[in-house]
């Protein structure tokens, strides 16, 4: 199998396929803007959570397009969590999810049309890391948070279920 094959199995998983655990999509279906703004003792909200993950997926996914990567040490991780205030409706939660998944579409279509030279390329800025390396590591991190989502949308469940 590929690196491209693997690659595009893992962004799969990560949005829309099940295969070892719930992808994104289905984790997010019927969550209302309500249950995603619910903040758990730790502060982490769903769609907190969806915000990071669409922030850093958007920003690997530029540099991975462009093919370089500038590092912008102004980035502030925690500032990527927020949701504005001023856009907290159902229609706005919506768009948050159309959005990571429209990001996600973008993945699959950037990586089916590189092939395994540029998949291959070491990127000096970013400890020479080829593309698979750090693609691979984007995944891990969305799987990492989409279990996070899936323990606060626990608290969502019926307890009679």
């Amino acid at each position: 199998m590929s690196t491209k094959l693997i690659l595009l199995d893992q962004l799969a998983a990560c949005h829309h396929d099940k295969s070892w655990f719930v992808p994104l999509d289905e984790m997010l279906r019927d969550v209302t803007a309500m249950q995603a703004l619910w903040l758990n003792d730790e502060g982490q909200s769903i769609w907190r959570l969806v915000n990071h993950m669409t922030f850093w997926n958007e920003t690997w996914l530029d540099r991975f397009i462009k093919g370089e990567v500038v590092m912008d040490k102004s980035i502030n991780n925690d500032e990527t969590f927020i949701v504005d205030p001023s856009q907290v409706s159902e229609e706005d939660w919506q768009k948050s999810i159309a959005h990571i998944g429209a990001t996600f579409s973008r993945w699959i279509q950037a990586v089916e049309d590189s092939d395994e030279v540029k998949l291959g390329t070491p990127i000096p800025s970013y400890f020479n890391a080829p593309w698979w390396n750090v693609i691979s590591n984007v995944c891990i991190h969305n799987a990492y948070h989409i279990g996070q989502i899936m323990m606060l949308r626990k608290k969502f469940k019926d307890p009679a279920e």
